[in-house]
């Protein structure tokens, strides 16, 4: 199975260096960086020592690329053309819980769409979604840490 990865406007550093350290372990092809997820290097081409401390390398192992906010829904259609389907990982009316996730099992190529950390993905990711998964919340918080997620939802697709 070749996993790639979306990170939407993700804002922290570490949840960007812990989601490339997962997706080096998980064998993921590559990633996209999308709107202000911030990427390794700066603007200037230095690297984040932030990012860095938490990645331990993965920047250098898994391929990535940096893409606009305004280009993501683009990347998706070209992906789906592809042979990709796209899972987006989000609470709300459609999502599946991700445990079911082997209704999928036939997928060869999957697209991980992760959203920002207090806004999620917007609709118009979310309409180019073939599924959108959930992790159920049991306790008093709303959602689990982005990296968190990332890593549960990954390794189940791997290991189903």
């Amino acid at each position: 199975m070749k996993i790639s990865v979306i990170l939407y406007n993700l804002r922290s550093l570490y949840n960007v260096g812990s989601i490339f350290r997962t997706a080096d372990a998980a064998g993921v092809e590559k990633i996209y960086l999308a709107g202000f997820t911030p990427a390794p290097l700066d603007v200037f081409k230095k690297p984040r020592p932030r990012m860095l401390k938490v990645s331990l390398g993965a920047e250098k192992s898994v391929p990535w690329k940096k893409i606009s906010q305004s280009s993501t829904v683009k990347l998706l259609k070209d992906l789906k053309t592809k042979g990709y389907k796209i899972l987006a990982i989000e609470q709300n009316k459609k999502s599946l819980p991700y445990y079911k996730i082997h209704k999928i099992k036939d997928f060869k190529k999957i697209a991980l769409v992760m959203g920002n950390e207090i806004k999620g993905l917007p609709s118009s990711v979310l309409v180019q979604a073939d599924k959108i998964l959930e992790i159920p919340m049991l306790g008093r918080k709303e959602s689990l840490n982005v990296s968190i997620a990332f890593a549960i939802v990954v390794y189940r697709l791997l290991f189903n």
